[in-house]
């Protein structure tokens, strides 16, 4: 019989609707316990931050402070990310006839993803919460990005859209699941949802921090709220009233790590590991048909271990 005492921790919080929140404590990180929760079958921090207290950091602060080079950054990488957008929309298309073009970009950022859109055609659309990147996106790119938050009370002015897309929201949010329903509702019948999560906790992270030593770096509240892997998120979309259609990871940069480059806490050698990265992915490009389905082929794989940074899921609204 296991002695009590090796079992994790556990830990359990009540949020203001009523329902508990509970499981065994992955991480405890400045203050917050990560957990494995039963409730909502993915793994978050406890406790949550209300979103009267999110809203604030992020329409303000999180530029600001906590990622004050994202815009330009993002502007230096403008032509791998028109490498990452084409293969977006190229898939997007495929799946929705050629009348169905409206999209919306929920937490739009600087407004590329949208920059690129308008430029094949699409009437798009964006919400963005942070004053410095919807600025950006309406001033230096002509684009229709209205400042603030997706909620019930701005979603009824948003119209309807052939395309949701989330990119790296979902992990953000008190509520993740409100988020999925609101974007629901947003959507014409038969429309698609584009999510970008990070993949957390994947296996190559795992080792470096059990076998190398390295600190879960991953785990970063009060800005990442929420872990996801490719079935609690599949598992969560479904619940919210999605079919599936597809999945796949990006390029799994923690392998970096594992051929000694320590780049965590490194923003020189953070930019160089992720400067290869694109440097791979642009020359498989340039290829042709044969290197992006090199690429392809290489996603799916990558997939398949767990591995890859971040996950890229593809559901269709359901129940039409």
């Amino acid at each position: 019989m296991s002695d009590l005492s090796d079992l994790p921790p556990q830990a359990s919080w009540t949020d203001a609707a009523g329902c508990t929140h509970a499981g065994a404590v992955l991480h405890r990180v400045q203050g917050f316990d990560v957990v494995d929760c039963a409730h909502c079958g993915f793994r978050h921090v406890l406790p949550l931050p209300t979103p009267q207290a999110l809203a604030e950091v992020y329409a303000h602060d999180y530029y600001r402070t906590e990622k004050p080079l994202y815009i330009e950054r993002y502007l230096e990488d403008r032509d791998w990310w028109e490498c990452v957008y084409t293969e977006r929309y190229e898939w997007l298309e495929a799946a929705l006839p050629a009348t169905r073009r409206r999209l919306l970009d929920v937490g739009s950022g600087p407004g590329l993803f949208l920059a690129s859109g308008r430029d094949r055609g699409w009437s798009v659309r964006g919400i963005e919460p942070s004053t410095q990147a919807a600025r950006h996106s309406r001033e230096q790119l002509g684009l229709d990005v209205v400042n603030g938050f997706l909620d019930a009370d701005s979603a009824p002015t948003l119209g309807r859209h052939d395309v949701v897309h989330l990119g790296e929201v979902l992990e953000h949010l008190s509520d993740p699941a409100a988020m999925l329903r609101l974007a629901h509702d947003l959507l014409a019948p038969d429309g698609l949802l584009v999510l970008v999560v990070p993949n957390d906790d994947n296996p190559v992270q795992r080792i470096v921090h059990r076998h190398l030593g390295v600190a879960p770096w991953w785990v970063a509240p009060p800005h990442h709220l929420n872990y996801f892997d490719a079935a609690s998120l599949a598992a969560l979309v479904s619940r919210c009233g999605y079919t599936v259609e597809h999945q796949e990871t990006t390029f799994p940069i923690d392998l970096f790590l594992l051929m000694g480059h320590h780049y965590i806490g490194d923003d020189a050698k953070g930019r160089q590991a992720h400067g290869w990265r694109k440097t791979l992915e642009r020359n498989l490009h340039g290829a042709g048909a044969e290197g992006r389905q090199l690429l392809a082929g290489m996603r799916r794989a990558f997939a398949g271990l767990g591995m890859g940074r971040e996950i890229l899921l593809y559901a269709r609204r359901s129940g039409d």
